[in-house]
């Protein structure tokens, strides 16, 4: 039995504009076979770093020859910068539905945007984190003061971790950390059943919605949380901007996250006055391009929140339906019970190497997938585990709008066949990971 891949025509014939969801940047891309083939490119990928919305490509260039300094340049195309740059905090609270008086800071990622929070954090700030988080996520918070509690079996149960973990914190500030789908499995958290239980307790609520942004349209005021955390690369805009947005006294209260110039109000031989709006943790010049796509990629996102939602939960069920009819195929999942999802999918095969299995579908089906521990080493040993697997690593397949049915199906023949007959090629490893023996594909010219 052979791939039955159409090799003539460009791999998105089955384009999802057509559909009303947004184009991405390489969606008729074509990659090499060790075969000496080329395919249409497979990104099954988008849960690591998204493709770049060609709605902000475009606007991204159409910016670009006024770009200059921002704030305290007397220039006309400063002044053009600095609009669309300030511009773009409202573009972010509406995204998020913030408050009226939640300050939006702009940063480098979800990363840097919890590592700024932690900075921010009042002292002895008891900080509650579920232990299968992301790193961004659960990393920044260190110190005796930090209850990592492990993510139970069901949502109620998770509820009631969180619950029980505030009733035996110390009196004084609390934060609770929580993500709003798992890198790892697309599910679902209950980050609003948490925020009530946190709300009673009296203690604050940060949520992860690096995964959830780019997937579902988010409420801070519904959710009722106090903090969001998100990244521009996860959000079709891969330009080195993200945000941390929410409540502005802690930020406020806080040293500067980084000191130099923008951050402050006035210096002299003998002291420092530092800005106290959001400013005072953006020293230095700004990333005014990235915060630009951030911003159109967020409005393009919300115009079509509807079809993005229906287009990506078909590819799910889809997938989610193939995967279960490949022999020896475990699904991980961090309840026992379904719930809802976004098109992030992560399994291992019996007696298959994650990483071996990654180079395979690369190399001769021109798929991209992740496979490892997806900075998330505690969520992936535990729910491989669960599979009754003793291994540290798995394969993740994450949808987006780059994807398409015969994305999908290609993914699901492809394992069927390797399952069934091994590869075609010989790998090895180099330097730690898979790869073909000999590969004889070319990296295009300008790597």
């Amino acid at each position: 039995m052979t791939l039955a891949i159409d090799r003539t025509q460009p791999e998105n014939a089955e384009s999802t504009e057509s559909h009303g969801i947004p184009a991405v940047a390489g969606a008729s891309l074509r990659v090499p076979l060790v075969t000496g083939e080329t395919v249409g490119y497979a990104n099954l990928d988008h849960a690591a770093s998204a493709p770049c919305l060609d709605a902000v490509r475009a606007k991204v260039d159409e910016f670009l020859p006024w770009y200059a300094s921002v704030h305290r340049g007397a220039g006309f195309a400063s002044q053009v910068s600095t609009k669309l740059y300030e511009r773009t905090r409202d573009v972010l609270r509406r995204f998020v539905d913030a408050r009226r008086t939640d300050t939006v800071v702009f940063t480098r990622n979800t990363t840097d945007s919890f590592n700024l929070l932690a900075r921010s954090l009042p002292r002895h700030t008891t900080v509650i984190v579920f232990d299968t988080e992301h790193h961004a996520a659960l990393l920044p918070w260190q110190g005796p003061n930090v209850r990592r509690i492990p993510t139970p079996r069901t949502r109620l149960a998770a509820v009631s971790a969180v619950d029980e973990a505030l009733a035996d914190a110390p009196q004084g500030p609390r934060l609770v950390v929580v993500t709003g789908a798992s890198n790892v499995t697309g599910e679902l958290l209950p980050v609003a059943e948490i925020a009530a239980v946190a709300r009673k307790h009296g203690a604050r609520v940060a949520l992860d919605a690096a995964q959830l942004a780019p997937h579902r349209r988010i409420s801070l005021r519904e959710l009722d949380v106090d903090y969001v955390a998100l990244s521009g690369h996860k959000l079709y805009a891969p330009f080195g901007a993200g945000a941390l947005i929410g409540r502005a006294d802690w930020l406020r209260a806080a040293r500067p996250y980084l000191a130099g110039g923008g951050a402050t109000k006035l210096v002299t031989e003998d002291a420092v006055v530092w800005n106290t709006g959001p400013e005072r943790h953006e020293a230095g010049s700004p990333n005014t391009v990235g915060v630009y796509a951030l911003g159109v990629a967020c409005e393009t996102l919300e115009q079509n929140s509807a079809a993005i939602e229906n287009h990506e939960q078909a590819l799910l069920t889809r997938l989610r339906k193939g995967l279960g009819s490949i022999p020896g195929c475990a699904e991980l999942r961090l309840f026992d019970a379904p719930v809802d999802r976004v098109g992030t999918v992560s399994f291992v095969v019996d007696g298959f190497d994650p990483g071996w299995l990654a180079a395979v579908l690369s190399a001769e089906y021109g798929i991209g997938v992740r496979d490892g521990a997806f900075c998330a080493h505690i969520a992936a040993k535990r729910l491989i585990g669960v599979t009754g697997g003793d291994g540290q690593q798995a394969v993740r397949v994450s949808l987006g709008l780059g994807s398409t049915e015969e994305h999908v199906d290609r993914v699901l023949l492809a394992l069927r066949q390797i399952v069934a007959r091994g590869a075609r090629w010989e790998y090895a490893k180099v330097a730690g990971r898979w790869a073909p023996v000999g590969d004889p594909r070319e990296l295009p010219p300008f790597c």
